[in-house]
């Protein structure tokens, strides 16, 4: 076992976050990336190796973890838009539940045991109960989902047959960026609420889309558990040290427990921005649950982690910062 890892996809927004505190944690670390939906300028740290190419090209794998010796393998890098997932679905199976299988291949080739997984709550589907916690049934209702439900059933397979040791961590809706405003959200389509209500503020879009006013909440508008990037790149962490240290495979939430509403997130915007955001009311759309809430208390127990961001204006307040800096100045370009 060394302090190497390998992160696939950690060019991407909350692969970035994590690699930048590993790196500055001591760990070396090495990312693997296709840059479909990656940025090259995301990995900020000079002692971070980049390397361009496919979580399923075997070769590539073996060079590198015979270069490396790495200890374990943090897996960010999968295709994550819920429209596309129905229209496309083969695409989501290939890349997010398929071209793993190879890499897992060349772990086990190479006895690397410890595997950290950017796994979903989407893998619950429409939950039987609020809070949800790790004991809610896993029943996705589109392929998104559905792919990442089928590798976490690969890696406990993996773990009987050959001791293959995981975390899933099952993330709620990631929000934020770098207290620095140095790195951020940089989607391509932008789908999640936040910088997009950011991006209403700026001008970049004409205005903000609110989905349904009538739903069995405090104000009509859905309810969500919003997770700061930072808070979800310290859990990362945490599970490599978890596993590292001989922990069992586990399956943990990553939440704050705390439900925030849409106009609540317009409110904090207006708020943090002191600017008007232009909303346009809509009605619901098919299967958008009223209210997503995580019990984040097994991540507490198992991993020590605790979300440190729990008022939403902090996700907002960083979001901002990197919308209204580093991101603005390449969307002007």
């Amino acid at each position: 076992m060394t302090d190497s890892v390998l992160v696939t996809g950690g060019a991407g927004y909350i692969g970035s976050h994590t690699v930048r505190l590993l790196a500055s944690q001591g760990r070396k670390v090495v990312v693997l990336d296709n840059m479909v939906y990656g940025h090259r300028d995301a990995i900020v740290d000079d002692g971070v190796e980049l390397v361009e190419g496919e979580v399923g090209d075997k070769a590539l794998l073996q060079g590198l973890f015979k270069k490396h010796h790495f200890g374990a393998v943090v897996h960010f890098a999968a295709y994550a838009f819920v429209g596309e997932s129905v229209t496309d679905p083969l695409k989501y199976y290939r890349n997010n539940t398929a071209e793993p299988l190879t890499l897992l291949e060349v772990m086990q080739e190479f006895g690397c045991k410890n595997f950290v997984f950017s796994s979903t709550c989407a893998t619950y589907g429409v939950p039987e109960s609020i809070p949800i916690s790790e004991k809610n049934p896993q029943n996705p209702i589109n392929p998104y989902g559905r792919s990442k439900l089928m590798l976490e059933w690969v890696l406990a397979d993996c773990d009987r047959a050959w001791g293959l040791k995981s975390a899933c961590l099952r993330y709620f809706n990631a929000s934020g960026s770098s207290e620095d405003g140095l790195i951020g959200e940089d989607h391509e389509p932008e789908t999640h609420l936040i910088p997009r209500v950011l991006m209403a503020v700026t001008g970049e879009i004409s205005h903000v889309d609110v989905f349904g006013t009538d739903y069995p909440t405090p104000d009509g508008t859905g309810v969500r558990d919003y997770i700061h990037v930072v808070d979800l790149a310290t859990a990362h962490a945490k599970a490599l040290d978890h596993l590292g240290t001989g922990g069992d495979s586990v399956q943990c939430n990553l939440g704050t427990g705390v439900g925030v509403s849409v106009k609540e997130i317009i409110a904090a915007v207006e708020e943090v921005t002191g600017k008007g955001v232009p909303v346009q009311y809509g009605p619901r759309r098919a299967g958008d649950p009223p209210q997503l809430l995580a019990d984040p208390s097994r991540a507490k127990e198992v991993l020590g982690w605790v979300a440190e961001h729990r008022d939403v204006r902090d996700m907002v307040r960083t979001a901002w910062a990197w919308i209204s800096g580093p991101r603005a100045g390449r969307f002007e370009q």
